[in-house]
């Protein structure tokens, strides 16, 4: 049987249940055998805004799988100086795979439109399967829309793997404004977050 992995990369600014049950929910779909967590050092889409330290995203996301085999956290792009493309982490982690292995990679269905923005976009769909956790009532880009940037046959196969997964409401930044107002996040973020947010002051202000 291949290795089927898929990388999930994001701010996780705080990292939340929406996140994990999204993600597992596309596992149990797709037969995958790992999702590994990616907190990105700086999003290129995200310059506008200050994002906490990389380090306490980092520990957040380990903190939020402690204990589970199923998933891993990955510092790969903490610790790459820059921008974090994913064309970049994708052909690292494409290193280190046997050849036969397949590769996905996790987005957030509001983050498909935002395609032809990435970089090295066509690269980036030949090197790996992108996944799209799609919401209840959510509706696909056209696909002439997406042809147009990457070819038909790499525009349905994005089409063809739009996975839907629980409506779970959970935002992070609506987290952080709940920290900030003094209100309790339990049971948006694991246990083990909740804690290192608290002990560490995090959004506060």
């Amino acid at each position: 049987m291949n290795t089927r992995i898929a990388l999930y990369g994001g701010s996780f600014d705080p990292i939340h249940l929406g996140h994990l049950i999204a993600s597992r929910s596309i596992a149990e779909q797709l037969h995958l055998s790992k999702v590994v967590l990616i907190p990105a050092r700086q999003s290129p889409l995200k310059t506008n805004r200050a994002v906490s330290e990389p380090e306490h995203r980092l520990a957040m996301a380990r903190l939020a799988v402690e204990g589970d085999p199923f998933f891993e956290v990955s510092d790969a792009e903490v610790h790459r100086p820059g921008p974090s493309f994913t064309i970049d982490t994708v052909t690292s982690f494409r290193q280190t795979l046997p050849p036969d292995a397949d590769l996905f990679w996790i987005i957030g269905a509001d983050s498909l439109p935002e395609l032809p923005s990435w970089r090295r976009v066509a690269d980036l769909v030949r090197l790996v399967q992108i996944v799209t956790a799609a919401r209840p009532g959510w509706s696909p880009p056209p696909r002439d829309d997406l042809a147009a940037m990457i070819g038909p046959i790499a525009a349905q196969s994005l089409l063809d793997h739009c996975c839907r997964t629980p409506q779970i409401d959970i935002s992070s930044s609506d987290i952080r404004n709940r920290v900030r107002a003094g209100l309790p996040i339990r049971y948006l973020v694991p246990d083990g977050v909740a804690s290192y947010i608290a002990s560490h002051k995090l959004y506060m202000r």
